[in-house]
């Protein structure tokens, strides 16, 4: 760890009060990543036991090697989706192998500098990105709410107004935990018959153990796991960069997002050898540690994954009472205040280019309509790109004037604006080449002073307009150039078009 980071825990451990925040803040998540590590791991198609040790080993690593503070990395459901392929079709060790290996790409991205590509990412599709995921915990609730005792619903209700309201009054112990408790103790005690965590699956009894994949060191079994574990690492980064970015807002700080890349990429590589399904940061729970609970050191996340370890191996059968109707309180909690309401207000539309509203809907569109968040900002980044394109297409403007100069009637075109592919495209159009073919024009110069040369299309597009006077008989002449536009200019002039 960094002497920052040794500092921050050292105040944490100094201060009693936030030692018991950060405690009953792990807590709190390893209860909530309880169901979900199961439900992931039915979703890959594995015991839930695998899932179950994935959460506790990511935790438990991505806090010692230096991830996020206060961000929570576990078995996730985009990663399962990603790679339950690889388990369906080759099984279980071909599965572990393709973790570990994305493990390494992630380590490989990180060192080769990939997370200064989150500065390309608008703040319109980072907010449709929350509030997509917002939507997401919210309909992954949803199935326990069908089909199920009516005993459920004021339960859950119960559950609501205590996550909403407790805080009101006290803040020393995370209103989630309390909900949970009370909730549980509760059915317990009247013997309320409603589903719990034990009907969801098996917990595990023993520790994880080391595992080798049984697989075939050879270029075939690379060629088959490469492109899930490829997918998997970017995939998880993108998920982890974004949650680590999210946190930086809410808590006002600033994390160093290479360490937290290679970060992701080692506890994968842990997580595989122990056997487990690997992951990626989570946002719910990480709302959860963060909004809810308060937490803001990463003793919040180990204790996460230890709590987890504890709770199903040692106590079991305790938590297997907890009722699912208490934890979907406790997530839908998560999925109303990780909602950017603000983003949706009339007012705030009314202000917003109508191009930021569009990024941000289609974003959360694609997220919600494909349960896969790549392709979500993928497809929201490309929007914004377009849509900034044409938008700036049309900043260049070409204004032509006749003077006397010297004794020559001189036609000068003043342009204007930024030049690249998007801007140029249309700029070989704005010029009377007949016009400035006559008797009454004795020279043409084009003034680019106030403009910028930013690609080899535009010095494509000037060769053309040169091109184009020539053949009127007149010789263009270009003036206030910038020294790199300069240099662009000569370097590329009359090698473009053929």
């Amino acid at each position: 760890m960094t002497p920052e980071q040794l500092m921050s825990l050292r105040a944490t451990f100094r201060s009693p009060r936030r030692l018991l925040t950060e405690s009953l803040a792990g807590l709190v998540v390893a209860l909530a990543l309880i169901p979900e590590a199961i439900a992931f791991s039915v979703i890959a198609g594995v015991d839930p036991r695998i899932g179950l040790f994935a959460s506790f080993t990511m935790g438990v690593v991505t806090a010692i090697v230096g991830g996020r503070p206060a961000m929570i990395s576990a078995a996730t459901g985009a990663v399962a989706l990603v790679i339950a392929p690889v388990m369906k079709e080759h099984g279980l060790d071909y599965l572990i192998a393709t973790i570990i290996l994305a493990g390494v790409f992630q380590i490989i991205l990180a060192v080769l500098g990939v997370t200064k590509l989150m500065r390309f990412i608008p703040r319109s599709v980072m907010i449709g990105f929350v509030n997509a995921l917002a939507i997401l915990v919210f309909m992954s609730q949803m199935p326990e709410l069908f089909n199920v005792p009516w005993m459920v619903y004021p339960i859950v209700i119960v559950g609501l107004v205590i996550v909403f309201g407790l805080p009101r009054i006290t803040t020393a112990i995370p209103a989630p935990l309390v909900a949970i408790a009370v909730i549980t103790l509760v059915t317990v005690v009247g013997n309320i018959d409603v589903p719990t965590v034990s009907d969801k699956g098996e917990l595990p009894d023993s520790l994880p153990a080391f595992f080798l994949p049984n697989v075939p060191l050879t270029l075939e079994t690379f060629r088959i796991i490469a492109p899930f574990a490829l997918s998997m690492a970017l995939v998880g980064l993108l998920e982890s960069l974004m949650t680590a970015k999210l946190v930086d807002d809410i808590t006002d700080t600033r994390s160093n997002k290479t360490r937290v890349s290679w970060g992701q990429g080692a506890a994968n590589i842990v997580t595989g050898f122990l056997g487990g399904l690997g992951g990626c940061a989570v946002i719910g729970q990480t709302m959860i540690n963060v909004k809810g609970s308060g937490a803001r050191s990463r003793l919040s996340t180990f204790l996460a994954g230890v709590f987890l370890l504890v709770l199903v191996v040692v106590l079991g059968d305790v938590v297997g009472m907890i009722p699912m109707a208490a934890l979907v309180a406790v997530m839908i909690f998560v999925s109303l205040i990780t909602f950017d309401w603000h983003s949706i207000q009339p007012s705030t539309l009314k202000r917003l280019p109508k191009s930021e509203t569009a990024v941000m809907l289609i974003t959360v569109a694609a997220v919600v309509a494909t349960h896969n968040l790549a392709v979500g900002v993928g497809v929201g980044v490309l929007t914004a790109m377009v849509l900034f394109a044409r938008r700036v297409a049309h900043f260049a403007t070409v204004e032509r004037t006749e003077l006397l100069l010297n004794g020559e009637t001189v036609a000068t075109y003043t342009v204007d604006g930024e030049l690249f592919f998007a801007s140029s495209n249309d700029l070989y159009t704005q010029f009377d080449y007949a016009k400035d073919s006559s008797e009454g024009i004795d020279r043409v110069i084009i003034d680019l002073h106030g403009s910028h040369i930013w690609d080899a299309s535009t010095v494509a597009v000037l060769d053309s307009v040169t091109e184009k006077y020539r053949n009127h008989g007149r010789e263009v002449e270009f003036i206030g150039l910038n020294e790199a536009s300069v240099r662009m200019r000569e370097r590329l002039a009359g090698k473009l078009n053929s």
